[in-house]
């Protein structure tokens, strides 16, 4: 094949013997961003005897979304060598079109499960309505890694069919990060229906669950939330009172009053910034006189949170 000038001229340094020399021209050649490059940096990538060499190909073929590039990007993942793996699935990752994502389909039911992780974990953000049976079939999987990738898939693309699935995940997976994905995913739906697996996981012994729990329930905007939230405000992590704060703020609940008036007062200035964020949402003047006394607050991010509060209730 011929190739143009400039990359005829990199040619001796991408067949050195040196995999240094070799690893410096693959980004030369990228640099020029020539399509006929293309066929240097797969090669590189599927057959370069350098570990080094083969993991920067895999890197920089990441800006193409080529089938023949998504593919061999794809066959990358099954390499003898992690950091060829790694870069690898970052480059499937950033794959922003839904061309590049059906390449990725097939490998879904691959038999390596780091694998499907990586082919999922690309499949996410392309909201590709395609990938939708496979990643309910995955979160049944023996894999921790893929039901949580699986999970994130079916929350982009908001697939109601799968909150069922979802829910139980929530309640029941034995791993903590599949059961925070599950429970952050319930969020794609906006009634009553996923509050029962949201209440449980409130109450999850993890508290990554139950923050996400506190949030979710704020996004999903039912009032019904809001005495199950109360509770979470004495939670002993104070990242779950802090998203539960937030969440009654969201929903207005007024029945919350007393309680964030109290967290208005707590040590920890990220929470007292929240609880007097919220009190300006809930709209009640009767915290009037609780924010004015924190507008003296030590920190100037409570202070400035107060102010605001104080503007949405005078």
């Amino acid at each position: 094949m011929t190739y143009n000038l400039e990359i005829e001229a990199l040619r001796p340094r991408l067949q050195a013997s040196d995999a240094g020399m070799r690893r410096i021209a693959l980004i030369d050649l990228a640099d020029l961003e020539d399509p006929d490059g293309l066929e240097w940096l797969v090669d590189s990538l599927r057959n370069d005897p350098s570990i080094e060499v083969r993991a920067q190909a895999a890197t920089l073929l990441e800006a193409w979304e080529d089938g023949v590039v998504v593919q061999a990007l794809c066959e990358a993942l099954t390499d003898t060598e992690y950091s060829v793996r790694d870069a690898a699935a970052q480059s499937l990752s950033v794959l922003k079109t839904i061309e590049a994502g059906r390449v990725l389909l097939p490998w879904t039911g691959h038999t390596d499960a780091s694998v499907r992780t990586a082919i999922f974990r690309a499949l996410r953000e392309l909201r590709l309505e395609a990938a939708a049976p496979a990643a309910l079939l995955a979160l049944v999987d023996a894999d921790a890694g893929v039901r949580r990738e699986a999970v994130g898939v079916l929350g982009w693309l908001k697939h109601l069919p799968a909150l069922e699935a979802l829910a139980a995940l929530a309640s029941s997976d034995p791993d903590t990060e599949v059961r925070r994905a599950a429970t952050g995913a319930l969020g794609l739906a906006s009634d009553d229906l996923v509050l029962p697996a949201l209440h449980q996981a409130l109450l999850d012994p993890a508290w990554q669950v139950r923050e996400e729990a506190a949030t979710t329930l704020g996004k999903v905007g039912s009032r019904n939330a809001g005495d199950a939230l109360v509770g979470a405000l004495a939670d002993e992590y104070w990242q779950v009172r802090l998203r539960a704060t937030r969440s009654l703020g969201r929903l207005r609940y007024l029945p919350a009053l007393d309680a964030l008036v109290q967290t208005l007062g707590h040590s920890i200035s990220n929470l007292r910034k929240e609880a007097a964020l919220a009190l300006g949402e809930l709209g009640d003047r009767q915290a009037l006189t609780a924010l004015r006394d924190a507008a003296d607050d030590g920190d100037p991010e409570v202070r400035k949170a107060v102010r605001i509060a104080l503007a949405q209730l005078q």
